[in-house]
């Protein structure tokens, strides 16, 4: 942003000199200002969806609907195809979830979980987690999927 100066209307008064013919111009340049914004936007585009939780499994496929969102960053818990049980991003021993998840459960003010778990893992595991969920605090149990599956309606998909 800078101040650029431009010729007056070329008439001159006499005796004032060359300081009368020359005016601040008081427009502002946004050129910069766009430049900015446009970099941001491919930013933002471009991490956006880095931004999820990043343990890579196989969700099944159901044709349930999406939960409502929360103004609370959910709480997500992670069963990989190897066995192993994640707070977000962070593996946790079994023997220390529900500890872990009870700590967890007294900062926060929902009791709502999201549990992803690999297609592969047996029904008895993913129940054994659901009860440390509720014994850990968490009422609230949603079951992450992924969107597009067979319907039981007969409707196909």
């Amino acid at each position: 942003m800078g101040v650029s100066v431009s010729k007056g209307s070329g008439t001159r008064r006499r005796g004032r000199g060359r300081r009368d013919s020359l005016k601040p111009m008081s427009e502002i340049n946004v050129t910069p200002f766009v430049d900015v914004m446009l970099c941001l936007l491919i930013i933002f585009m471009v991490a956006a969806p880095l931004m999820t939780v990043g343990v890579p499994i196989n969700l099944p496929d159901t044709s349930a609907e999406a939960l409502p969102t929360e103004q609370e960053e959910p709480l997500t818990i992670t069963m990989t195809p190897e066995g192993d049980v994640m707070i977000q991003t962070t593996s946790v021993p079994l023997d220390e979830l529900v500890t872990r998840l009870q700590a967890i459960a007294a900062e926060r003010d929902s009791t709502r979980v999201f549990l992803r778990a690999d297609g592969g893992i047996p029904y008895e595991d993913v129940m054994r987690v659901m009860g440390a969920l509720n014994a850990g605090g968490f009422r609230e149990i949603g079951l992450v999927t992924d969107a597009g599956g067979p319907r039981l309606d007969g409707s196909g998909r």
